[in-house]
């Protein structure tokens, strides 16, 4: 229930109102335009364009315009660096107003920005209760706000007139933020530095800002803290339906026991296989095991390319589900816990989510030694470079959302057609649009038919190599 306002905070308002009236008019100050532009350039990675963008506290609306929003609103406080911004961008709808006391009623957005914004904030977590109503299911909340770190050095040069002036501020602490966002009903996702020099220093500025401010102990001394949140919804009304694509190559042995151990989920439970040109007769048994179970929904498909990625594709794109899973023919992983799965994309509890096999003892020869000790390796590097625990990349079972993945399927241009395995297109589109990630642990299963396609070194060497790519792509940005 939103607090109704107090006489303090409307003189709070009234003061801060005022004050970036008179900061509007004003040039800008010189020394905040590498920062404002190093700011722009993440923001651009973050939000594509084209996407409904809600910006608090636009000031003159030039981040907003830069962002191209298909629908742009922009508020602030500020009636001068409102008409500056109507004046500059007509395209765009900028609004007088408080986000205390924010309408807009009956708009979603799939953006929310707040770009300097929370440490200007009366009363950060009734701003957030206010912003709740304008979210969907897939609207992120992206924050940028000053460390604590540079109020000292911002007092001078603001003294100076080398910096923008402020009233007393807010200082906030990624677990400051993090709380509140919690009490208001959202959950943050990530949180990372930038700018750790925050003026044009020619060969210094540009490494030091994409490469260093992500590295301790450089990024203690960033200028900038960067948070993505997601809002907290109830579950589905409507139970969704599911796609299991089975990616299957010289698996004959294995068919008949996945048709029968696959559980019904959902409204309903398509089951797609898709047959990779095996040595041995899988597409003859894939096609009779369908024939001999008319009571499953059954599909085959005959793989065009090679790779399990491009099964995998193939197989999402001619998917009817409302949910996507992907389970390895091989039955290491026993088909039996795929409702976990559903339950945990179905609850709203994650929007992607990954098998882990790193959890429960192994059968033994399950995995090698050394694609043991690989996989934990990856595991801490994709994590750091991901933002988010992923504990098993190479587990085979992965579930996401259709309607996410079509999204993943439009950006794939920004990192190529560069992955054999289909996991880590996955993971890193997921990771692109900002997706909350979950784990279930399953109980890894030695192959009991035929042998594996995982060649460890060669592999470990195309994962390292994807290692780099990611870190370019998504980390040092």
């Amino acid at each position: 229930m939103p607090l109704l306002p107090s006489l303090e905070s409307e003189t709070y308002r009234t003061a801060r109102s005022a004050h970036w009236d008179g900061v509007a008019g004003r040039s800008r100050a010189s020394l905040g335009r590498y920062y404002r532009h190093r700011l722009l350039s993440v923001y651009r990675e973050l939000i594509p364009p084209g996407s409904r963008i809600l910006e608090i506290g636009c000031g003159r609306g030039n981040l907003l315009a830069a962002l191209s929003p298909s629908h742009g609103v922009g508020i602030d406080l500020s009636t001068r660096a409102i008409d500056l911004a109507r004046a500059d961008h007509p395209d765009l709808d900028f609004i007088v107003a408080d986000v205390h006391e924010l309408g807009l009623e009956g708009q979603v957005f799939d953006f929310i920005v707040l770009s300097d914004v929370v440490n200007d904030l009366w009363d950060v977590q009734a701003a957030l209760a206010r912003i709740r109503p304008l979210c969907g299911p897939q609207t992120r909340l992206v924050f940028n706000y000053f460390s604590h770190l540079w109020s000292g050095p911002l007092r001078v040069a603001q003294s100076l007139g080398l910096a923008q002036p402020t009233l007393p501020q807010n200082w906030l602490t990624r677990k400051d933020l993090n709380n509140l966002l919690e009490l208001a009903g959202f959950e943050p996702l990530r949180g990372w530095e930038e700018v750790c020099v925050p003026v044009w220093i020619p060969l210094l500025s540009g490494f030091a800002n994409r490469y260093l401010s992500k590295i301790l102990p450089f990024s203690w001394l960033a200028m900038t803290n960067f948070l993505v949140a997601r809002p907290l919804l109830p579950p589905e009304t409507q139970e969704p339906s599911v796609t299991v694509v089975i990616a299957a190559r010289n698996e004959s042995g294995h068919i008949e026991e996945l048709l029968s151990r696959i559980p019904d989920m959902g409204s309903a439970t398509e089951i797609l296989f898709v047959e990779g040109n095996s040595t041995d007769d899988t597409y003859e048994v894939i096609q009779r095991a369908i024939h001999a179970h008319p009571e499953r929904s059954c599909r085959l498909l005959k793989q065009g390319g090679r790779g399990k990625g491009d099964a995998v594709r193939l197989g999402f794109s001619e998917a009817k589900g409302d949910i996507l899973m992907i389970l390895d023919a091989d039955i290491t992983v026993p088909p039996e816990d795929l409702p976990r799965f559903y339950e945990a994309l179905a609850s709203g509890k994650a929007e992607f989510v990954n098998g882990v096999r790193l959890v429960y003892p192994m059968e033994d020869r399950a995995m090698r030694f050394a694609n043991l000790v690989g996989n934990k390796f990856f595991s801490w590097v994709f994590s750091w470079l991901l933002g988010q625990p992923i504990r098993d990349t190479l587990c085979g079972t992965k579930v996401l959302w259709m309607r996410d993945y079509r999204q993943i399927a439009r950006n794939r241009s920004h990192f190529g057609d560069f992955d054999p395995f289909g996991d880590f297109d996955l993971l890193f589109g997921a990771a692109r649009l900002n997706l909350k990630f979950m784990e279930v642990p399953v109980r890894y299963r030695m192959r009991r038919y035929g042998e594996t396609n995982i060649q460890r070194w060669r592999h470990g060497w195309l994962l390292l190599k994807m290692v780099v790519f990611g870190a370019r792509k998504i980390k040092f940005l």
